[in-house]
């Protein structure tokens, strides 16, 4: 038999460094990366955090925003969710109270007016393209306690009765036919 070579020690183990965290997968039906941006086209202007304009913009010496981080921003004119039965998604809304100022029903896209020039739009989508994210908006009220008595006529199911938060609103949730997160609330003085 012949002699053993003893082997020579391996070096001392370095730091490994963790596995990067697969990325989410897109919903079916979604590219899995951004088209290309071509001349004219919508993700041409996306935002590059490190352009002179992004240090312009963030810059509080501009005289736009001297004083302020806003350059003038005043409210959220509309928001705009997704929805898979557009007749359940108008009835929920309507039966808090929104008025349907465009679109309805049986529409592909539909305008809420919620008041004070402000929005909420729906747009249709297929039973075949899901959505894994969570959102909530708030509206604000005059009267909670009213507008959630007039959700439980309506048939619909609130969370929890409306409540004091030590954030300084009274409020109450809903959760509408597609599972967007409703705050009704109005600040406590």
């Amino acid at each position: 038999m012949p002699a053993r070579t003893p082997r020579t020690p391996s070096p001392a183990p370095t730091a490994r460094r963790p596995r990067a965290r697969p990325r989410p997968r897109p919903a079916p039906g979604w590219p899995a990366r951004p088209p290309p941006a071509t001349a004219g086209s919508p993700t041409a202007t996306r935002w590059d955090a490190t352009s002179p304009a992004r240090a312009a913009a963030g810059s509080s010496t501009s005289a736009a925003t001297a004083g302020s981080n806003s350059p003038g921003f005043r409210s959220i004119s509309a928001v705009t969710l997704a929805t898979h039965d557009m007749a359940a998604a108008v009835g929920f809304y309507e039966a808090l109270g929104l008025e349907v100022a465009y679109g309805g029903a049986d529409a592909g896209f539909t305008t809420l007016r919620v008041g004070g020039g402000q929005f909420l739009n729906l747009i249709a989508q297929p039973p075949e393209r899901r959505w894994s994210w969570w959102g909530r908006f708030i509206l604000h009220v005059d009267d909670v306690d009213a507008v959630h008595a007039r959700a439980l006529a309506a048939g619909l199911r609130p969370e929890a009765p409306p409540q004091d938060a030590e954030w300084g609103e009274r409020y109450f949730h809903l959760i509408d036919p597609d599972g967007h997160e409703v705050s009704i609330a109005r600040p406590l003085r």
